[in-house]
This record gives C-alpha cells, sequence and structure tokens, in this order.
C-alpha cells in the first residue's frame, strides 16, 4: 500500500470493516423492502385522488342524466329542494366566490406585511418567536372561526351598517381572511428568504433603503412564491366549510353585494349531507355535482399556480 493512503478501516482484532457500499449490498431484501414501503407512501395520495375523481364522476353522471349541463352552467337559480325546481349552480358559486374574494383582499395586504417584516426587518430572535404566533391562527378550529364571525364581527359589522342582516358575507370573508393569513404571511416569507443575499447587498450598495430593497429587489425575486402563497390561500378559502355555514347564510343567492345573504357550494353540501335528502334521488345526486365542479375550480387553481411558479421562478 502506498504512503499517504490509509487502508479500510480495521476493528481492534485488526479485521477490516465492511464499506458503506458493502454493507448496503449485503442487505438487498431489506433496501427493496424499505424502497417498496416508500413508494407505497408516495402511491397513497395519487390513489386518494384518483379514488375521489372517481367517485365524483360516478356520482355526478346520475345528476347529469336528469339535468342538462347547459342549465347547470347558465341558470340563475338554485332551488333544488322546492317547487319548482331550478338546478343553475351560478349562485353557489357566485357566493363563493364572493366570500373567497373578501378573505384574499383581507389576507395579501397583511400577509404581505408581515412576510416583508418577517423577512427584512425582524431579528432573528423576534422572527423565531412572532412567525410561530402568527402560525397559530391557522391551528385555530374552523367551527370556532365562524362563530367568531356570527357573534362578534357580525354585532360589529351592523353597527356600521344598520341594513346588514345577521347572515352575511362580508363577516364571513372577513374572518376568512383572517384564517389564511399565516398561509400567506409564511410562505410568502420563505419565499423571501430564498432571496440571495446578495441581491440585497448590491441594493443597499447603490444606496436603496430597506423599504426599497423589499419591495423593489426582494419582492419582485420572489414573485413566483409570493403568487403561490397567494393562490393556495385562495383555493383555500374556496373550500373552506364551516365559516360560511355558521355565518354567511343557507340563501342561494347570485349578487354581489355582501351584506345579504348567501350561500356557497362547501355550505349546500352540508345542508344537503344532514341526511333529510332520499338516497336515489336527484337532490341527492346534486351533492357530488357540486363537489366535482368545487374540486374542478381548486385543482385549476393549483395547477396555475404550479405553471405560474415554473415559468417565472428565478434561479440563481
Amino acid at each position: 500500500m502506498e504512503a499517504g493512503h490509509p487502508g479500510p478501516p480495521r476493528t481492534a482484532a485488526g479485521q477490516s470493516l465492511p464499506s458503506p457500499r458493502r454493507a448496503r449490498r449485503q442487505n438487498p431484501l431489506r433496501e427493496r423492502a424499505i424502497q417498496k414501503f416508500l413508494i407505497a407512501c408516495a402511491l397513497v395520495s395519487i390513489l386518494t385522488t384518483i379514488g375521489i375523481v372517481v367517485m365524483l364522476l360516478a356520482q355526478a353522471v346520475g345528476f347529469f342524466r336528469q339535468v342538462s349541463i347547459l342549465e347547470f352552467f347558465t341558470e340563475t337559480r338554485w332551488t333544488p329542494l322546492f317547487q319548482p325546481q331550478h338546478f343553475g349552480v351560478l349562485p353557489l358559486v357566485g357566493g363563493t366566490l364572493l366570500t373567497a374574494s373578501i378573505a384574499i383582499l383581507v389576507a395579501l395586504p397583511i400577509g404581505l406585511a408581515s412576510a416583508i417584516y418577517l423577512s427584512e426587518y425582524a431579528r432573528d430572535r423576534v422572527r423565531r418567536v412572532v412567525k410561530p404566533l402568527l402560525e397559530i391562527l391557522a391551528g385555530i378550529p374552523t367551527v370556532v372561526y365562524g362563530y367568531f364571525a356570527l357573534t362578534f364581527v357580525t354585532p360589529l359589522l351592523r353597527e356600521v351598517f344598520p341594513s346588514m342582516i345577521v347572515f352575511n358575507a362580508l363577516s364571513a370573508g372577513l374572518v376568512m381572511g383572517i384564517m389564511i393569513i399565516p398561509m400567506v404571511s409564511s410562505l410568502s416569507e420563505d419565499a423571501m428568504v430564498a432571496v440571495p443575499g446578495s441581491l440585497r447587498d448590491a441594493a443597499y450598495g447603490l444606496g436603496a433603503t430597506r423599504f426599497e430593497v423589499a419591495t423593489r429587489v426582494v419582492m419582485p425575486a420572489a414573485i413566483s412564491g409570493i403568487v403561490a402563497a397567494c393562490i393556495l390561500a385562495l383555493s383555500r378559502a374556496v373550500g373552506e366549510t364551516m365559516i360560511v355555514v355558521i355565518a354567511a347564510g343557507a340563501t342561494p343567492k347570485l349578487t354581489l353585494n355582501p351584506l345579504e345573504s348567501i350561500q356557497t357550494m362547501t355550505a349546500y353540501i352540508v345542508q344537503i349531507s344532514l341526511g333529510e335528502t332520499p338516497h336515489g334521488t336527484v337532490e341527492y345526486y346534486t351533492i357530488f355535482a357540486v363537489g366535482l365542479l368545487l374540486f374542478i375550480m381548486t385543482m385549476l387553481m393549483n395547477l396555475f399556480s404550479q405553471w405560474f411558479v415554473r415559468r417565472y421562478r428565478e434561479k440563481y
């Protein structure tokens, strides 16, 4: 053996120890078992998604055999439980988008401001304390948010808007926006922290202020992650259930007035799922038609988020 090149490691008795590569070769069954287990874990989410899509499609077929797709997407009245029956889903879609829009209007400025503070202004010690405290909002049960909107936010709003009824879209949207603030702030802050420090140093070297660095250098560099965070938060708001069930009402109405009672897609699914609708009827199948549409909407938003990240992601 040449000088300066130590041999393989040996035990106290002088026996050579197997190299890591040889040790892996000595346990092929164990390695295969671990690999198959990891593959099975990865397939769980895929198979679950496929199962959900198949179930929704199979049940929604029973609805569209009795109701035309044209009526479903163009009719402006939704009264499947009353006579005469109308199956236009637009009031449910409008109520869903109305509350989700209010929510994102609340969460976007507050969440981005929080992310800028945590990323560019806060010290490490402050960040380690403030960020977990902010994320506590995401752990509060949504039913608590719903009763908070109904019993606290709505009475305050009625002092400002006397014509507002008890169940309305505004209070539900505002509280929903508070709920998704941690998602916007945390994901946006992670995207901003990932921006290389050399970009900040170059901007400071040119005389930029800290606010100019945050808004004109860091945010444009992290725009793909920020947009992805906002879209994920919006899809979370679209799929929210308990807040709108408790605070928004159960009146399927196509309106842009947030002071009125509305009904979202998730709230309607809860209403029908209480068990009062006979199985196999057209009213029962409306659950799956609305659920399928909700699934398609959230899937399209997530696909757009992934496309935007791939298209505009900066690589350093």
